[in-house]
């Protein structure tokens, strides 16, 4: 297998592919789909980023780890392709959206068409192997990811992060608050929602009231 970072990311991430840690998880990675079933599929790993390059990035959604369950994940968190069962993160998200902006539940659960928009849909560890949820974490990915989220911070301007739940609101400190927009929430999961921290926040609307007052394109969401 070949790790493909697409060029639009490549020229921003050039010095931190080249570190030992990265060369480290490279080989990793392909030692652990070489050897074992492991999700996403290795030409999606890098979709968040393929979708979206750098210059379209208007809106940063930051997961943990994709999905470990057979055809779930499609390399955008929260996201599951075409056809798959929408896991309860995903049908929260999707609740939330119908409160917020009126839009009907939809049928599929593949989220490519916001990835197209200019939203990142990044999760801090890009790879799992199948039904062992985590374990690809702590091998250099969430270094890489943080790199990724820091470069946005510094190099862009004006940029709406979406930060949900416990882990993604650690990720605050590599974001430029003078700059940038960051909307805080619980988590779309059962657990957090059903004690009253999702529903309600109103985060995409506000993403859009954001965007329309900086001038750029509102999300279709």
């Amino acid at each position: 297998m070949k790790i493909h970072i697409p060029q639009s990311w490549k020229n921003e991430l050039k010095d931190e592919i080249q570190k030992p840690y990265f060369k480290d998880l490279t080989t990793f990675v392909k030692q652990e789909y070489n050897s074992a079933k492991c999700f996403p599929p290795e030409q999606n790993i890098f979709s968040a980023f393929n979708l979206c390059p750098f210059d379209a990035v208007k809106v940063v959604i930051i997961g943990q780890d994709p999905y470990h369950g057979d055809g779930q994940a499609n390399g955008l968190c929260f996201s599951v392709a075409d056809n798959i069962t929408h896991p309860p993160s995903l049908k929260n998200i999707f609740k939330e959206r119908e409160v917020d902006l009126g839009i009907p539940y939809p049928i599929s659960g593949n989220l490519e068409y916001l990835a197209k928009q200019g939203v990142l849909l990044l999760n801090a560890t890009l790879t799992v192997k199948a039904h062992q949820a985590g374990s690809h974490q702590n091998k250099g990915w969430e270094q890489f990811t943080d790199t990724v989220i820091d470069k946005i911070s510094k190099e862009k301007k004006e940029v709406v992060f979406l930060l949900w739940g416990g882990f993604a609101k650690k990720k605050i400190k590599l974001i430029d608050q003078t700059k940038h927009t960051v909307l805080t929430s619980g988590h779309p999961s059962p657990l957090s929602a059903n004690r009253g921290y999702w529903f309600s926040n109103k985060h995409f609307s506000k993403t859009n009231a954001e965007l329309k007052s900086k001038k750029k394109e509102e999300i279709n969401w």
